[in-house]
């Protein structure tokens, strides 16, 4: 065989038995449907269900969803939906060919099939990657955004159609779960969903919601696994790995997590056979993903533009990476509830995921939208940790590199925010550095914050090495 072979079913025959799915594709029944068919669930949530069908016998397999893209279920189908993945490692990575798809579909054109997956009492699970914005919540109330045109076109409209759809025709229990990167997601995803029921002006929208609060369950989870963007460079690689062309392969970090409520209305893949969590609640493993993985990524990759740094790896090499993240998880642990992992293990784990060298996780990407990021990563643990007036270096050192990559200046690090260009106001002021500081605080809504002189006097002195290009922890 030929990296020209395309991928397919008759083509399995062919691959050495390691590069072959767990299961047998033919075996599978279509018994999750899931809208989002991007890299990530493809890297994480379809690799947990094969495994666990490999491993239980149980014949789980998924129907995929696209929300837009016809391309993608195209191209899934044109390979009998098998694709790859590969695990990234310093030493190479070896892809396999994954098999849990029964199906591909594209939302609006094949929209009669889709209607029917979410009635079928044979589906019992619905699973979602489709982003924060596709939930289509309001700023104002965090409920379903009135204003959205054309509900019906969107994938919670689709949802909650065929949700309720379902109620009228039997109530066969069905678990809706979010695997979307949001804080509540179940209940966020539950309410625009009762939202949309509600604007339907259905007569019998009361019994139908008092339907779906007995037979419908949404659990809330957290995702973790980093899923870099396809390159050509991955496809060709690829190919000549397989010997076949996948067109459509994706690769992952070796580390992968899934934490799920443990709160279903019906029968589910056993996930927990390939390592996932069922616990009763997900919120302690929310906030240490929040403040650890994601406030250390964040510090990292602002201070590491300062350095002159491209990857997060290239920050971990730099012999400041290690200590900060291992300083920075330590200062943030006691703001973190009981009930999640043990903070000095889950830093352990970050340093060897961010070292990674295969994984080409690009600074100016993780620093962007900046001004949304640290609101949620860093500055609410910032907060109680002052509170209780406990020392906060390593978060000042973050924010002084936050601070840095707001100014203008001839450089031009990749970096886009919503807010850019009123951060970028702050600096244009002629302010003595820690009033700039205090400008940029007020600018992202922590007005509290820019109150506390201490913090940002400590702040500015950071930026004339910053400026310079040195990391000083």
């Amino acid at each position: 065989m030929s990296g020209t072979t395309p991928l397919n079913r008759r083509a399995l025959s062919e691959l050495a038995p390691e590069l072959r799915p767990q299961v047998d594709p033919a075996g599978l029944r279509t018994r999750v449907v899931h809208f989002g068919i991007g890299a990530f669930h493809r890297a994480h949530q379809a690799v947990y269900t094969e495994n666990a069908a490999a491993r239980s016998g149980e014949p789980w397999g998924i129907a995929a969803v696209a929300p837009r893209s016809t391309a993608t279920v195209d191209a899934l189908r044109a390979q009998d939906c098998l694709y790859s993945v590969t695990e990234r490692r310093p030493d190479g990575g070896v892809p396999r060919i994954v098999g849990s798809l029964t199906g591909a579909y594209a939302m609006q054109r094949d929209g009669a099939a889709v209607d029917a997956l979410l009635t079928d009492p044979q589906t019992t699970v619905v699973t979602l990657t489709i982003t924060e914005k596709g939930y289509h919540r309001s700023s104002r109330t965090g409920g379903l955004d009135t204003a959205v045109p054309d509900l019906d076109t969107t994938v919670i409209g689709r949802l909650a159609a065929g949700l309720a759809a379902r109620m009228r025709s039997g109530a066969a229990p069905v678990t809706v779960v979010s695997c979307d990167n949001m804080a509540d997601n179940g209940a966020v995803l539950e309410r625009v969903v009762h939202d949309v029921v509600r604007a339907s002006g259905q007569p019998d929208i009361e019994r139908v919601l008092e339907l779906m609060n007995q037979y419908v369950a949404f659990p809330a989870t957290v995702v973790d696994r980093i899923v870099p963007a396809t390159t050509a460079a991955d496809v060709a690689a690829t190919a000549t790995a397989l010997g076949v062309h996948d067109a459509l392969p994706v690769s992952g970090e070796p580390y992968r997590q899934w934490v799920l409520q443990d709160r279903f209305a019906a029968p589910r893949p056993p996930w927990e056979l390939d390592g996932a969590l069922f616990v009763p609640d997900v919120a302690p493993y929310q906030l240490t993903k929040l403040r650890l993985l994601n406030g250390s990524h964040s510090a990292l990759a602002c201070l590491g533009i300062a350095a002159g740094c491209t990857t997060i790896a290239d920050t971990m090499a730099a012999g400041w990476g290690e200590r900060l993240v291992k300083a920075l998880c330590a200062e943030v642990a006691p703001t973190l509830p009981a009930g999640g992992p043990d903070p000095d293990r889950y830093a352990d784990d970050l340093v060897a995921r961010f070292s990674n060298t295969a994984m080409r996780h690009f600074l100016r990407q993780i620093a962007s939208d900046g001004s949304l990021k640290i609101t949620e990563r860093w500055l609410p643990a910032l907060r109680s940790l002052r509170e209780r007036g406990a020392a906060t270096p390593m978060l000042e050192l973050a924010l002084a590199g936050w601070a840095h990559t707001t100014r203008p200046g001839p450089q031009d690090h990749g970096i886009t925010d919503p807010a850019q260009d009123a951060l970028a106001a702050c600096w244009r002021t002629g302010a003595a550095p820690a009033d700039t500081v205090r400008a940029l605080l007020t600018t992202v809504g922590a007005p509290d914050l820019a109150d506390d002189t201490a913090l940002t006097t400590a702040v500015a002195r950071h930026l004339p090495a910053l400026h310079a290009g040195h990391v000083d922890l």
